[in-house]
């Protein structure tokens, strides 16, 4: 019985570390949209019209196949509103 509890609450904290990589992942993320929107704002006097455009022209690297991006522009010199999401297996 001793072992079945040891077992249980050994993968239980593994399961939790799991969890807490994958928020720092996206919490690394956002701060990297942050930046460089920050970086196109100093340079362009324009905040970036998409994630495409970060991509393309700042080198944001973005894994769409584990994370999606809800990014909204209201005006060029707002910051824009943007979201990341994980995404789940199908």
């Amino acid at each position: 019985m001793l072992a079945v509890v040891v077992l249980l609450a050994f993968f239980t904290g593994i399961d939790g570390l799991r969890g807490g990589s994958e928020d720092e992942e996206i919490n690394r993320l956002e701060e990297s949209i942050r930046r460089v929107a920050a970086a196109c704002y100093a340079a362009e006097g324009i905040y970036p019209p998409s994630v495409e455009y970060m991509q393309e022209h700042y080198g944001l690297l973005v894994d769409e196949d584990k994370y999606f991006v809800d990014y909204t522009v209201f005006a060029s010199n707002l910051m824009p509103d943007f979201t990341v999401l994980k995404r789940t297996a199908d």
